[in-house]
């Protein structure tokens, strides 16, 4: 019997369980992850990127969400001594029609409060990154990377040290809802809880079916492709650069990111 279950072990429903854990430290609670380790989807292959918040419109849920949520993992890394480098990124414009756009994305920074925005020259840009070729740039220093599936484990790590069991190999087949406890049925076992949290990233609307059948959400996946430099290359990228966003196309485009594990990887966002 347990008071609250949380779907998904990726770096979601880690910080989820363990925020629970700390409001409450008596609650008894179980984590369920289909995959042999933690981590294994989303969280385990990103670009490993500490966002500065530099994107977003001040004041919107998400410049907040983000910039508080920096400096909490910031302040978790620190505390728990995971490896993090906050090496600043270059955003570069390399057209004309561009250099309005650079602007507003430098005006934006400094309303959602981030200090020492470097806005750069073609020759300036060279000092941070001698093989880009760009007309302008904005130097961004709070943007760092980290290797998120070292967070991730430390997450599980604490929640079990403080009395959460973890499950893996363990796939969600059904949830039996009731109006008191609920039974969530796994392949291997039938567990009872008085609250389910769902946070199994691109299933989670596969997951809310098993309690809403004919729900009206589904996810919309966007592929991203990651190129890898080869390693006599690698001298080509210090630390992380991106392209002015084009706003009609609601991605930061193809930027490159020196990884907290070793190497540069190119990714591409994609339909």
């Amino acid at each position: 019997m347990f008071d609250v279950t949380v779907i998904g072990g990726g770096i979601v429903g880690l910080a989820t369980a363990l925020q629970i854990q700390k409001l409450n430290p008596l609650l008894r609670i179980l984590l369920i992850e289909k995959e042999k380790e933690l981590a294994r989807h989303q969280t385990g292959n990103n670009s490993g990127v500490i966002h500065s918040g530099l994107y977003y419109k001040p004041g919107s849920l998400k410049a907040l969400n983000c910039i508080r949520g920096y400096h909490l993992l910031i302040d978790f890394c620190k505390e728990n001594g995971i490896p993090y480098d906050l090496c600043g990124k270059i955003v570069v414009a390399t057209e004309e029609k561009e250099i309005p756009l650079l602007q507003n994305l430098l005006v934006r920074g400094q309303q959602n409060g981030l200090e020492n925005l470097k806005k750069l020259s073609k020759e300036e840009l060279k000092e941070y990154e001698p093989h880009v070729t760009g007309i302008e740039g904005i130097f961004v220093p709070q943007t760092g990377i980290v290797d998120y599936t070292k967070v991730s484990l430390k997450y599980g790590e604490i929640l079990q040290r403080n009395g959460a069991l973890i499950k893996l190999e363990e796939r969600v087949t059904g949830i039996q809802h009731k109006s008191g406890p609920q039974e969530v049925i796994t392949d291997k076992g039938t567990y009872t809880t008085n609250l389910v949290i769902n946070c199994a990233g691109l299933y989670s609307d596969k997951v809310a079916r098993l309690t809403i059948p004919n729900l009206n959400v589904k996810i919309i996946p966007f592929r991203g492709e990651y190129f890898k430099l080869k390693k006599e290359k690698e001298y080509l990228v210090k630390n992380l650069i991106y392209p002015v966003p084009d706003p009609n196309f609601p991605f930061l485009g193809v930027h490159f990111t020196r990884m907290a594990k070793g190497g540069v990887e190119v990714y591409r966002q994609c339909e």
